[in-house]
């Protein structure tokens, strides 16, 4: 009776399975959604990615997300390989962060000042910490279907109303965090209302994506936005546009540019970028105001910092 040879792929999953949880660095990685064995990649080039076995792919996921450019470009591999050739960290300033920061800057003029970080999951979590150091306040609103990354303030889910706490959605994350976070029904102009009314005066930010990725790209409609930013000003709460996602992606000043262009005036207090600034280097940044900013070390009380930060 003959058995089947275990593909390239099978073998390579089943001897990450021993070194690394899952087998993976990431769950979404395991290929648990769809079934079957992950792809292990060895190249890629243009749209296309080649697999272990030399199978060829078209990448409509782009590295979930960062990969705007395609694979492979010759303008990314040269200013990178010329990049590589002067060292690879220095644990100091460099003017090419001050370059990035310019660039950010020009593009997204609600802004005016930015940190750079390594990943959207640290960005988000150090602008939270940086409205909670600003307000002096602990609860912060985010909504159903959008995804901010993995820090335990952020893995929470609705509870059954407003009055009661929220659930997380991992393991490991405290009762005495959860109760911090409000979960609200996307788009729901009377839920958020609800819950300015009851909590308006603790409430240190809002956290949104404008366009939710991770349900289908759902936007939010303009009235709801219109009116979140006017409960955020009158309650003196930061509105945080999480633009991880949808930063230099859906206009090159962003989704805010969008808005601005529906609702005049409008501009959200702090902003949150990844993905597609750091072309598939770990790259992300957050920035607000300079008045806002200047409470970050080392020149104010709020902490934040990173090794490879930069």
């Amino acid at each position: 009776m003959s058995t089947k040879t275990p593909s390239t792929n099978d073998q390579l999953f089943e001897r990450a399975q021993r070194v690394i949880p899952g087998g993976v660095n990431s769950p979404v990685r395991a290929f648990k959604a769809v079934g079957g064995t992950p792809r292990f990649i060895t190249r890629a080039e243009g749209p296309y990615l080649f697999d272990a076995e030399g199978k060829r792919y078209i990448d409509y996921i782009g590295s979930w997300g960062p990969m705007i450019l395609g694979h492979g470009h010759p303008a990314v591999l040269e200013a990178v390989q010329k990049a590589a050739l002067d060292g690879f960290s220095f644990g100091a300033p460099t003017e090419r962060e001050i370059e990035l920061a310019e660039e950010i800057l020009k593009l997204v003029p609600s802004m005016e000042q930015v940190r750079l970080v390594s990943s959207g999951t640290e960005a988000t979590m150090s602008a939270i910490r940086l409205a909670r150091g600003v307000t002096g306040r602990d609860k912060f609103i985010k909504f159903e279907g959008c995804y901010h990354g993995h820090a335990d303030a952020l893995l929470v889910k609705a509870g059954s109303g407003l009055a009661t706490f929220g659930h997380p959605t991992s393991a490991g994350v405290p009762d005495e965090v959860v109760q911090h976070t409000l979960v609200l029904e996307y788009n729901s102009i009377a839920q958020l209302e609800e819950a300015f009314t009851l909590h308006g005066t603790e409430l240190a930010c809002v956290m949104i994506e404008p366009i939710a990725g991770n349900m289908n790209f759902v936007r939010a409609s303009v009235p709801f936005m219109k009116r979140l930013r006017e409960l955020c000003t009158q309650y003196g709460a930061l509105l945080v546009f999480d633009e991880v996602m949808t930063g230099f992606r859906v206009a090159l000043g962003s989704a805010q540019s969008l808005y601005a262009q529906a609702i005049p005036g409008f501009a959200p207090d702090m902003s949150v970028f990844g993905k597609v600034i750091g072309g598939g280097m770990p790259l992300a940044a957050f920035g607000s105001t300079r008045a806002v900013m200047e409470k970050l070390a080392p020149l104010g009380p709020v902490y934040q910092a990173g090794t490879l930060s930069g």
